[in-house]
């Protein structure tokens, strides 16, 4: 089967727009109905049955998530939920990955990764508890969407289950997430997932709650009761926001594009396709922060993150040729360190805002492509700006006495935004007993201006040559990466940007590149009579049974 080829993805959307999701609120509680339609998929040539997924129902998902969290502080508990009888979802659409490419394979199950962590982290942070209500059987990668609800229930009547059928049925992993969460975050014993993960048929009920599959079950008659009072139940626990906090309504925040050039209000992307190399221009703020009571979705802090964001995620699907992202900023460093400092009032708009700041800078930090950082006069590498040069591969800043060129640091760029594993980028950075030191140095720079050889000599940028050398040394840098091999590039940058320590997300987001990205190659899964080309057909898989 041919790989399909797709057009551009939008990644704009809003619930007046949803396809394959209903959003009702009632008071506290918001029910999401997973109700997906077979012929609305992402292409043509295939059909989305049993409330199976594709990029287009992830899309609307994860903007769901984002705007529950801004738009409906009111909500404190989230019922997932399907749509039809008997079943909840029974994951990917296999016709979809076994006809996309490769690099769309792995890209899918990134994103549906990173908005499974948006919501863990909207059940942590945001006072709102995530619970799956499985009305019917849960596969694959529906019950990994399960697994990132804080509590999972079953019905249990008889027929429908819960399962991760991937390596039995189409020899790939489920996801990674799928594993991961299942020993990690749920603890079910070892021997029991290999048991769980192999029989594909999965564990109805009983089962299912003996080994902490799921949380619980309701019988057929006594399901509507059950789920309501569990969500009633997560309501009265959860920490409830300000009676008065306003809803900030989310904007599109799509670019013009005017060819290889794409211009949003505060990121500009350009393409060169010639060197496989985009250069964004990332601006500070314009103006004053307004008073730390304003929400407003339009300001600064919330608006340029989630154009880096909408771009991010561009580039990622929509231009795989594209294998190095050159980072400049521009703008005043002393605007970048006011609307910092507005976030740290207290209050629920503030705290969500720096939690999506955060998801965003960990999208960064899993992006595919090479990362280099360029420090020039005029720069606005500050507070949270500056945690930028320690996500990226390399940072360049140009040593030039007859110009101003600095980056300054706050508690902003010191520790506040955590990685996938758990640890500051600073810590990440410097590691060991000396890095202690390093870290307390840069601690201790906090608001003072650093100019090119204090942080080449501190450690914080990775070259700063001078103006003779800046020119010849940039652009042989650049063009030394985009010669090297992108499949050995991509493994060896995720291995380095999470040194260290490891976490659930680090674990679920390292595994998936290293592990799909090597599975989905084998002819054991895309082969011509690979499992994933051959699901649904009457003839079986064929396996090269040789173990590597």
């Amino acid at each position: 089967m041919a790989e399909t080829p797709y057009p551009p993805v939008s990644f704009d959307t809003h619930p007046s727009r949803y396809v394959h999701w209903g959003l009702d609120i009632e008071g506290a509680v918001a029910t999401l109905t997973m109700r997906v339609q077979e012929n609305r998929g992402m292409w043509p040539g295939y059909e989305l049955k049993l409330n199976s997924y594709d990029l287009s129902v992830d899309l609307e998902l994860a903007d769901a998530v984002q705007r529950l969290r801004f738009e409906h502080p009111e909500v404190r508990a989230v019922v997932v939920t399907g749509g039809y009888d008997k079943i909840f979802c029974a994951g990917a659409n296999i016709k979809m990955l076994a006809s996309a490419s490769h690099a769309f394979k792995v890209n899918f199950c990134k994103f549906t990764n990173e908005t499974r962590t948006y919501i863990e982290d909207a059940t942590a942070r945001s006072g709102q508890t995530w619970i799956a209500a499985l009305n019917g059987t849960a596969s694959g990668g529906g019950y990994e969407l399960a697994e990132a609800c804080a509590e999972i229930y079953l019905i249990d009547d008889g027929n429908s289950a819960v399962s991760l059928p991937e390596v039995p049925l189409l020899g790939v992993l489920p996801g990674t997430g799928g594993l991961t969460r299942l020993t990690d975050k749920r603890k079910v014993r070892r021997d029991i997932a290999d048991v769980f993960c192999t029989k594909a048929e999965g564990f109805k009920a009983r089962d299912a709650v003996k080994h902490n599959v799921v949380d619980g079950s309701y019988s057929r008659s006594k399901w509507a009761d059950g789920v309501k009072a569990r969500s009633n139940a997560a309501v009265s626990a959860a920490v409830a926001r300000p009676a008065d906090a306003r809803p900030v309504t989310l904007p599109e925040v799509g670019p013009e594009v005017d060819g290889d050039t794409w211009t949003y209000r505060f990121v500009s992307v350009k393409l060169d396709r010639s060197t496989r190399v985009a250069s964004l221009e990332l601006r500070g703020p314009a103006e004053p922060a307004a008073a730390s009571s304003d929400a407003d979705a339009g300001c600064w802090a919330i608006r340029f993150y989630r154009e880096l964001d909408d771009a991010l995620l561009r580039l990622r699907f929509n231009e795989l040729d594209i294998g190095l992202l050159l980072l400049r900023t521009r703008g005043d460093p002393a605007l970048v360190l006011a609307h910092d400092s507005a976030l740290d009032a207290p209050g629920w708009f503030n705290t969500e805002v720096r939690a999506f700041q955060a998801r965003v800078l960990r999208r960064l930090d899993n992006m595919a492509k090479t990362l280099f950082a360029i420090v020039e006069p005029g720069n606005c590498y500050a507070g949270s700006l500056a945690e930028i040069l320690f996500s990226v591969d390399r940072s360049y800043m140009l040593a030039d006495e007859d110009e101003v060129n600095s980056i300054v640091l706050s508690a902003a760029s010191t520790g506040r935004f955590p990685m996938h594993n758990g640890q500051t980028r600073l810590q990440a950075r410097f590691p060991g007993d000396e890095g202690a030191r390093q870290i307390a140095e840069a601690a201790a720079s906090r608001q003072k201006a650093i100019d090119a050889g204090t942080a080449d000599d501190m450690g914080l940028v990775t070259f700063a040559p001078d103006a003779i050398d800046w020119d010849d040394e940039v652009r042989i840098a650049v063009e030394e990466r985009c010669s090297l091999s992108p499949d050995a590039l991509t493994g060896m940058e995720q291995n380095l940007r999470f040194g260290g320590a490891e976490s659930m997300e680090n674990k679920i987001f390292g595994r998936l590149t290293a592990w799909q990205n090597w599975i989905f190659q084998r002819p054991n899964a895309v082969g011509e009579r690979g499992a994933l080309k051959m699901f649904g057909a009457p003839e079986r898989a064929i396996f090269d049974y040789r173990r590597t």
